[in-house]
């Protein structure tokens, strides 16, 4: 179920600061007709830590409504009540799965990020997906958390964006024996993990270019290895501009440079650079994004 592409995807605000509805309703058609496995709402990408639990309910709700392939609902929090409520109506709602974060600011030990996870996981009858992202969260999920969780049954995935390749080949080989599995949360680092057994990438750059992530990922399933290295460093300039600042800064001035979105950020995040824009710009323009 978690083989391939799954964009992270954006959400779109109006101008008075409601999610705008059509937008995203067209980004999921978009990114659909780019051939993805399916899609993850309310994550990082999508400004979940800006929105309320009404807000972040609707989004999930919308995005069951109109997306045609797997969707994984981003139900995590600092609070695991609040995350529990999150992943119980994401299962009433009828989402494939939840991915939840790794609690942040609290920097619990390692019971305690047990006990979170287990409680979640405890709370409805759906695939929950871990999600290891230090650089938001302060703290790396440690190695014997993620191979303890791993053998909780509904506990089936990870998506890794500590930036360690040692560190998920470890946690493959831990996991060996269990149903569980790894998830790229770095475009860039993509080719190298499915090379090492990861199954697929939730991505930021999917966004902008979904059948480019797709063919990317299918070649590596298919142990086209010449052609995956060369849509890895044709996808390169995209992928670094992307992250010039903060996610979603940049994806989401990019798609709105593709008329998808109008590209509002929520406070406190700013309006990217002109800098950094004329990068950006540049980029999409050597890729044929945009004329």
């Amino acid at each position: 179920m978690f083989e391939g592409v799954f964009p992270a995807l954006i959400t779109p605000f109006n101008a008075d600061n409601r999610i705008d509805v059509t937008s995203f309703r067209n980004i999921v058609e978009y990114v659909e007709k780019g051939g993805v496995a399916g899609m993850v709402a309310c994550g990082t990408t999508g400004e979940s830590a800006t929105m309320s639990t009404q807000e972040h309910m609707d989004l999930i709700d919308l995005t069951v409504d109109c997306a045609k392939t797997t969707v994984i609902a981003g139900t995590g929090s600092n609070n695991t009540t609040e995350a529990v409520e999150l992943t119980r109506h994401a299962y009433d709602a009828g989402a494939n799965a939840v991915l939840i974060i790794s609690p942040y600011y609290n920097k619990p030990n390692n019971a305690g990020l047990i006990a979170h996870f287990s409680s979640i996981a405890r709370s409805a009858d759906i695939p929950v997906i871990l999600y290891n992202v230090p650089s938001r969260t302060g703290q790396d999920m440690p190695l014997e958390v993620i191979t303890e969780l791993s053998k909780i049954e509904n506990i089936v995935a990870i998506k890794e964006a500590s930036g360690n390749p040692v560190k998920v080949s470890r946690i493959i080989e831990n996991t060996l024996d269990e149903d569980f599995v790894v998830i790229s949360g770095e475009d860039g680092l993509t080719l190298p993990l499915m090379c090492m057994g990861a199954v697929g990438v939730i991505s930021v750059v999917a966004n902008v270019v979904p059948e480019k992530m797709v063919d990317l990922v299918t070649a590596v399933k298919n142990n086209d290895l010449k052609t995956a290295q060369a849509l890895h460093y044709e996808l390169a300039p995209l992928t670094r501009a992307l992250f010039l600042e903060t996610n979603p800064i940049p994806v989401k001035r990019a798609m709105d440079m593709l008329g998808l979105a109008n590209g509002r950020l929520r406070l406190p995040l700013a309006p990217l650079s002109r800098e950094h824009e004329m990068v950006l710009e540049d980029v999409l323009r050597d890729m044929g994004c945009i004329s």
